[in-house]
């Protein structure tokens, strides 16, 4: 699974960015499944896909990090860990299907219990070289 920092960085678009709010629009209708369009997840790659070509990074199903969940620091960072442990839960991001578009924008997160059965939960595998 991806670190937090490296799941942000790709749903932002990478070094492609265009800055938008969700993954690859500012229009949330154009890249998502949220709770305004839909009643459940959706098969992948039915909207636009961001800049990098990653398709769902936004809505669908909020997805798991490897980082544990705390606020942030004050400070900024580059390319940032977790904790090795947290009482809050591991860091989910995206939003879902069942959320709203605020909850969906690419800056918010939110923690989840490892244990946590969930129906608007998944993850994304990261392939390295």
């Amino acid at each position: 699974m991806p670190t937090e920092a490296e799941w942000e960085f790709a749903a932002r678009g990478g070094n492609k960015s265009k800055h938008a709010q969700y993954s690859g629009s500012s229009r949330i209708d154009d890249v998502a499944w949220y709770a305004n369009n839909c009643e459940g997840p959706e098969k992948v790659a039915k909207k636009k896909p961001n800049e990098l070509v990653i398709y769902d990074m936004t809505g669908n199903v909020w997805e798991w990090c490897l980082d544990w969940y705390q606020g942030y620091t004050s400070s900024a960072q580059d390319n940032p860990t977790g904790p090795a442990r947290g009482d809050e839960g591991r860091v989910v991001r995206g939003g879902s299907w069942g959320y709203e578009a605020a909850e969906c924008r690419n800056t918010y997160r939110m923690g989840i219990e490892p244990t946590t059965i969930f129906f608007g939960v998944g993850f994304r595998l990261v392939l390295t070289e």
